[in-house]
């Protein structure tokens, strides 16, 4: 029983370290730029194992430098109550739990269910910062208590500027210069509000999208979220 107890302590004293670690390093975010995330990491793994390279385009640009119309085209399609929650909305998980359910009652071996999230900006960048893409309740329940002391730690500013800097728009494209020169051959300044839109709606499915940039689906949403940049509030 005493050895189990020491066990049972150890581990107990492993998770508060490695939850100092991370909120630490969330901390050290509110001044130093990150050179790549796990995310990021991960993926440029899997480049290099399916293609004996890695391609990598990103280039950090600060928060003036990055179009006002991009910054509201993905607070639009993304997250649109950016600037008033804390971090996590709730409602919108429980929506997604009550259509991830009925999807998988409907699906069948063949046909796997199309499952949804309700992950706001905060809580995508969490993840992308410091966690992997394991699909569990265990690290669904580290994101939430990232993207909380995330929340407490750095400005709405200073979220969205580390979000529109590491999110992936493609294979190997991450942030929003890159995406910029990659789709449209220009600096993530300049972008006008239909290429803004453009982009925010690929955030999703980027790599998927990026084979198909030209479709009526994307055409038809980026429409629709240009349509509601104007209302979008920023910090």
């Amino acid at each position: 029983m005493k050895a189990l107890g020491r066990w049972l302590a150890l581990l107990l004293l492993a998770a508060i370290g490695l939850q100092l670690f991370f909120v630490l390093r969330l901390a050290a975010m509110a001044w130093i730029d990150p050179a790549s995330t796990s995310f990021q990491r991960s993926e440029a793994f899997a480049l290099w194992r399916s293609q004996g390279r890695i391609p990598w385009a990103q280039q950090w640009r600060p928060y003036g430098e990055i179009s006002v119309h991009l910054k509201r085209a993905v607070v639009a399609a993304e997250d649109d109550g950016f600037v008033e929650h804390d971090g996590v909305q709730w409602d919108a998980i429980e929506k997604a739990r009550a259509r991830n359910a009925r999807a998988a009652a409907r699906a069948d071996a063949r046909h796997p269910p199309k499952l949804r999230g309700g992950s706001t900006i905060s809580q995508q960048l969490a993840k992308n910062l410091l966690l992997s893409g394991e699909r569990s309740m265990a690290r669904k329940g580290q994101e939430l208590l990232l993207t909380l002391a995330l929340e407490r730690l750095l400005s709405k500013r200073r979220i969205l500027e580390l979000y529109l800097n590491s999110v992936e728009w493609g294979e190997g494209v991450f942030g929003a210069e890159a995406a910029a020169r990659h789709y449209f051959g220009k600096s993530a300044s300049t972008l006008t509000a239909a290429e803004a839109a453009r982009l925010a709606v690929m955030l999703p499915a980027p790599k998927r999208f990026e084979k198909t940039p030209q479709s009526a689906y994307l055409t038809t949403r980026a429409r629709a979220i240009q349509g509601r940049m104007a209302s979008a509030q920023l910090p």
